[in-house]
């Protein structure tokens, strides 16, 4: 396994997760699936509640979250430091000789894998025997800009050989070029020609509307062929954005014990939750390297009092746990009610008075000081998002494709730290807002469009609407956005 190059743990979770194409500086590769991971470089992430909703819709047996490896500077330069890093693999598999057009996969010999452990950027596959080059270094081969996708997740190479005879008997062995006549790049200016038969068609003809494949079923991230599936595949760009949606879940944490002893253990859960009784407990103070930096935090504590916060941490966790849906009620009421939630190191709430001038509209104005967000990536979807198909909020219903071959013990997640602004508008005003004709009438429009878009998809006109309380909410967050990016020079990245 080499080192091909690098990507933040946040991207690899919301733009380059499992099963989503990475454009690396010399090809292009396929994000593996779980299967492949090595965890023991990935640093376990706790939070309860998110694990509790994703076990409604993924099943019991997953009870861990974990982030992303992560290579130490330090090892940058240690030839010899392990393989650290995320598994990809070529995909797609056929190559384009950027010099002679020949068309071939990257394990049929055409093509050959160069690789420098000191310059992973430089690694890349070049047609050794191109009988247009010169030169003493080979020309590079560059991945093929068309793939075939389907809504049930699948994906797979473009079926070149068939489609160059137009799904005649091909030649054996098929000799396949792609040209390109044009500086544009339109698929009518590309043409794959069968060298065997002079058989030649522009790739054009696979974007035509009542064009398309039977699905093979390939999931390649898992290695994995599911030939029963009935969706017609279609041709889709490498780089496209709607070849990979992720669909993640994400909670805040919100502090739990109201006691300074249960504030110290919900902090240290990831050295103490596998503690089985006092005995072990009693042991580790005294014994465990593990626990020496912990030696002071719990120093005017008894063996008895911290085992009795672990079982009380224990029950807290192995209550049934809430619907996916109420994910946000308990982040809600924290917001709503700040004094009664103990602060910690990842969460500090301060209520203050709403702006001058807009007493009458805010009920509730609270600075964020401290918060925490965890991010789990559960699945993903291709050619839709999982908005086209099913409400954000019901997890059961969503077109789920796997992350790993069997039922996953845990997914990969990321953990972000920030801070932010809680406002609550008042009851009596948004409904004194809604009684306008404006209003009313506005509300009609959203409705009819969202009946419209949602019969496009083949679903139930009427369900699903949010409601125009929603379009106010959502307009007046961006217009907080805004003033706050001229206010403090912050990005509207989101």
């Amino acid at each position: 396994m080499n080192e091909l190059g690098s990507l933040r743990p946040s991207q690899l979770i919301f733009t380059f997760g499992v099963g989503s194409l990475v454009d690396l500086p010399k090809m292009s590769a396929l994000v593996m699936g779980l299967d492949d991971w090595d965890t023991r470089y990935c640093k376990e992430i706790e939070e309860d509640r998110l694990v509790a909703a994703i076990q409604k819709r993924l099943g019991p047996q997953l009870n861990k979250l974990y982030m992303p490896p992560i290579k130490l500077d330090s090892m940058d330069n240690d030839v010899a430091a392990p393989a650290i890093g995320v598994p990809v693999a070529p995909f797609p598999r056929w190559m384009r000789c950027s010099l002679c057009d020949t068309l071939a996969t990257v394990d049929s010999g055409v093509f050959k894998l160069l690789q420098d452990p000191y310059r992973p950027d430089r690694t890349e596959y070049v047609h050794q025997g191109c009988l247009k080059s010169k030169g003493n270094r080979p020309p590079s081969a560059l991945s093929v800009r068309f793939l075939v996708a389907c809504k049930e997740g699948h994906l797979t190479d473009f079926p070149w050989v068939n489609f160059v005879h137009k799904g005649k008997v091909p030649c054996k062995p098929a000799s396949l070029s792609l040209r390109e006549y044009g500086a544009s790049g339109d698929a009518s200016d590309i043409v794959v020609k069968c060298e065997s038969c002079q058989s030649e068609r522009r790739m054009a003809d696979a974007f035509d509307e009542d064009f398309h494949f039977s699905c093979s079923g390939h999931h390649p991230h898992l290695r994995l062929v599911e030939p029963s599936c009935t969706e017609k595949a279609k041709t889709m760009l490498l780089g496209a954005s709607n070849s990979w949606f992720p669909i993640a879940l994400s909670a805040l944490s919100i502090p739990r014990a109201t006691d300074k002893l249960g504030k110290m253990v919900e902090e240290q859960w990831s050295e103490l939750k596998d503690t089985e009784d006092e005995d072990e407990l009693r042991l580790m103070r005294k014994r465990s390297q593990k626990f020496q930096s912990l030696i002071p935090l719990f120093s005017d504590f008894s063996d008895e009092d911290i085992w009795g916060a672990i079982e009380l941490k224990k029950k807290g966790i192995g209550k049934a746990a809430a619907p996916a849906e109420d994910l946000k009620l308990p982040e809600w009421e924290a917001f709503s009610h700040p004094e009664t939630v103990e602060p910690n190191k990842d969460f500090r709430l301060v209520r203050v008075d709403p702006p001058k001038g807009f007493e009458h509209y805010f009920e509730d104005t609270v600075r964020v000081e401290r918060i925490r967000e965890v991010r789990a990536l559960m699945g993903f979807t291709r050619l839709e998002s999982n908005a086209d198909f099913a409400e954000a909020t019901s997890l059961k219903d969503l077109r789920l494709t796997r992350l790993s071959r069997e039922s996953p013990r845990w997914l990969p997640s990321s953990e972000v730290r920030g801070e932010g602004i809680f406002l609550r508008i008042r009851e009596e005003v948004l409904l004194e807002w809604q009684k306008r004709d404006e209003v009313q009438q506005l509300q009609n429009e959203f409705l009819e469009s969202h009946k419209a878009w949602r019969k496009l998809r083949n679903l139930e006109p009427g369900e699903g609407f949010p409601g125009i309380r929603l379009v106010l909410l959502h307009s007046l967050a961006h217009a907080l956005m805004r003033q706050i990016v001229l206010d403090c020079g912050y990005t509207v990245c989101r």
